[in-house]
């Protein structure tokens, strides 16, 4: 089977690929996913409908590395046709425009928050707001629940953050966001609105793409410096003009390593030949740690996420924690008698601790070696003992506090507030991930040995191969990385469907 573009990889990124590259009748595609695909809404499992809490029933399994603690902490990443965004919490956000001039700062052009804005409203029908920050035309339908439709955690939750000072802020997307309010979410009617069900849905019909589930790259087949295909881990070689990786910041940089690009010494060392040195290859993940402060409280059943507090911890004002609620979930009666807990959710949105993602070998069977290095710089532990002492002072403002049925759950009585040392102990004992991985293949100059891609995505040293996901992402955005992931999508296809240089 061979076509004009192999995309490797049908989630969040590929799905948006494989529609926008297929607008051109001229350019066959084939899309393929390691995991199964849902054509038809009907036979969706329940879980990857629901779009009330994120799933892992379709999961790669990953670990991280074993920290201090000798804890392995659970990276969920999905695996079927939609990927992450099938899976998720369905958060809406951008980030702060910042993030993104960052990138062009960091010598990547295309990428300021001016030029990335008319991306992020082409992917969105906003139904709230209609003005020039927002799109009411694109694939993916994103709103806001009404205080009529907010469940009592999640408006006492804005009541009591509001009380203790914060702002109200009614759009989380509007630049300059700073404050307590309702999370926007791509969700209609209680469905998750995945990319799978808004972009790839539109484009399932047409005769220049074709769908390939179930089926595993292990490597992509380069000769002479230039893209021949890739070969499925069954030894079939399925042949293009074009790969565009799109496995994501776990799977792209180790699909890169096997195909022999990546650092010159660590490829040899496990003995695969390389194509080309390219030292950045799995380096600089980023990702986005949270840790909550959890309290009892009564079962109820409704959403979980329905409100955010974008905050800031410097005096610069520049937003880089969230806090929401989460919950109420079931629990067992021997943690709390109500038989319910939910957390004030603390999310550390700048981090500037990085890790890697590195090959164990060749084989791709082998899982990757997942370093996520959450608070080993030390002023990201500090920022998040403040968030987690923000949150406390939430939880025991009216009225929220009205709805904690009995003693704090996490970090628990006994850790006072002014108690840092043991707050910081609580946190690294319970860190987990907030599941936004960045950065394993970052755009940047050539000159930058730090880079793997230009900021178009093409790899350095390999002549037709692209990479289109959040591993090429330089820094990571102060926000959940669905929707920048959707928009750098976006902005990647239009270039590799228009290559003049803008």
């Amino acid at each position: 089977m061979s076509g004009d573009v192999i995309v490797v990889g049908g989630g969040t990124a590929g799905c948006v690929l494989a529609a926008r590259l297929t607008e051109d009748a001229g350019c066959a595609v084939l899309l393929i996913e390691s995991g199964p695909d849902y054509p038809n809404l009907d036979g969706l499992p329940a879980d990857v409908a629901d779009a009330s809490e994120p799933t892992v029933g379709h999961d790669w399994g990953y670990f991280a590395e074993a920290d201090s603690l000798d804890r392995r902490v659970p990276l969920p990443r999905a695996r079927l046709i939609g990927g992450c965004s099938a899976t998720n919490g369905c958060f809406a956000l951008r980030g702060a425009p910042a993030d993104y001039d960052r990138w062009r700062a960091l010598g990547n052009p295309g990428w300021s928050f001016a030029e990335v804005l008319p991306f992020f409203r082409r992917l969105e029908s906003d139904l709230d707001f209609a003005d020039r920050w927002h799109g009411n035309g694109g694939p993916i339908p994103i709103r806001r629940h009404p205080a009529d439709e907010l469940t009592p955690i999640q408006q006492a939750f804005i009541n009591a953050a509001v009380q203790v000072g914060h702002s109200y802020v009614a759009d989380h997307n509007r630049p300059g966001a700073l404050g307590i309010g309702p999370t926007p979410r791509n969700v209609r009617d209680g469905l998750r609105m995945s990319s799978a069900i808004t972009y790839l849905a539109a484009a399932r019909h047409r005769p220049n793409l074709t769908i390939r589930a179930d089926t595993t790259i292990g490597r992509v087949e380069i000769a002479h410096g230039r893209v021949v295909g890739v070969r499925t881990t069954t030894g079939e070689l399925l042949e293009a003009d074009r790969v565009v990786l799109a496995a994501g910041t776990y799977g792209s940089p180790a699909i890169l390593a096997r195909s022999g690009v990546g650092s010159a010494a660590r490829l040899s060392r496990l003995g695969i030949d390389v194509v080309a040195d390219l030292p950045a290859v799995g380096e600089h993940l980023i990702d986005h740690p949270i840790v909550a402060v959890d309290l009892p409280t009564r079962p109820a059943a409704g959403p979980k996420f329905q409100a955010i507090a974008t905050l800031s911890s410097t005096s610069s004002g520049a937003p880089d924690l969230h806090l929401f609620a989460a919950g109420p979930f079931p629990v067992e009666r021997e943690i709390c008698e109500s038989g319910a807990i939910f957390g004030i959710v603390a999310g550390l949105m700048a981090p500037q601790s990085e890790g890697s993602v590195r090959v164990r070998s060749a084989d791709p069977s082998d899982p990757p070696r997942i370093d996520v290095a959450h608070l080993r710089h030390p002023d990201d532990l500090a920022r998040m003992v403040d968030a987690t002492v923000e949150a406390r002072r939430i939880a025991r403002s009216e009225p929220l506090a009205a709805l904690v049925t009995g003693a704090e759950i996490e970090p628990g009585p006994a850790v006072a507030d002014d108690a840092r040392t043991a707050i910081a102990e609580s946190i690294r004992a319970r860190v987990a991930s907030y599941h936004h991985p960045v950065g394993t293949c970052r755009m940047g100059t050539d000159a930058d040995r730090d880079a793997v891609v230009d900021a178009r995505g093409r790899v350095y040293g390999v002549d037709r191969l692209w990479i289109a996901d959040a591993s090429v992402m330089p820094t990571i955005p102060t926000a959940n990385t669905n929707l920048p992931t959707v928009m750098l999508a976006e902005r990647l296809a239009a270039w590799l469907t228009n290559p003049t240089p803008a």
